[in-house]
């Protein structure tokens, strides 16, 4: 349940995930091609991006389906960063429909999303207070929130990633904790239940739940994996 997808690179426009692509975040909404859980994603999408006139990223989100928001097209054509995550929602059963448990999710410079489900009891004991650091009551929403935490501790963004990660997929075998995540100068995200893919373009690197388009060169990250891109480097590692 869930896509999302992120750029890292020369300066790009968030349509570059969105409705560019052949199969982008909007077309993934109504028809994932890899999605190994749900056939649609319509409870709501999000887009955030790096501005150097603001030391913390901009945010766009919405609890409706991507395809009913007649102002994205605009929006994203001209949201230009060199940075950009994007993220398409299928909320899992039980967890509210709201702008605040819609990813991306964000603490200072770092933006998170979680593709993904898993049982906040294995979160709980993570960090003090949990539920009130989170920004919704859903289960994504306790999981960046134990990830910043993480992170104001002083872990990088992959080090954050794996982490919450490893602890809570071992106290919850069913959970599916697949995140992406982002700072502005790199990109983490982890593997652990559902799809990811990469590929390197002449001008940065594009990451995502599945192919934007039939291009060659797309590569997938194995099963419980950790990925890091910083810069030119792209580096794969077992969880």
């Amino acid at each position: 349940m869930c896509r999302h997808a992120a750029w890292l690179g020369a300066p790009r426009p968030a349509s570059c995930l969105v409705d560019e692509p052949e199969h982008g975040l909007l077309r993934q909404s109504y028809a994932p091609r890899r999605q190994r859980f749900g056939m649609v994603n319509a409870d709501g999408f999000g887009i955030g991006w790096y501005d150097p006139a603001r030391r913390e990223p901009v945010r766009y989100r919405r609890a409706v389906p991507i395809w009913t928001d007649a102002n994205l097209p605009a929006l994203a054509s001209v949201a230009r960063s060199t940075c950009v995550l994007a993220a398409v929602r299928s909320a899992t059963v039980g967890m509210p429909i709201e702008e605040s448990a819609t990813a991306p999710f964000a603490d200072r410079h770092w933006l998170l999303s979680h593709n993904g489900r898993v049982n906040r009891d294995a979160l709980s004991d993570l960090a003090d207070d949990l539920p009130g650091r989170a920004e919704s009551t859903c289960d994504a929403a306790w999981v960046a929130a134990a990830v910043f935490l993480d992170g104001r501790a002083g872990a990088g963004l992959a080090d954050a990633l794996a982490s919450v990660v490893v602890r809570a997929g071992t106290k919850d075998p069913e959970a599916r904790l697949n995140l992406l995540a982002c700072d502005g100068a790199s990109v983490a995200a982890t593997v652990w239940g559902d799809t990811l893919f990469h590929r390197r373009l002449d001008d940065g690197v594009v990451v995502s739940s599945e192919p934007l388009d039939d291009l060659p060169g797309w590569r997938a990250v194995p099963e419980r994996s950790l990925l890091t891109v910083t810069g030119d480097d792209i580096s794969v590692q077992p969880l």
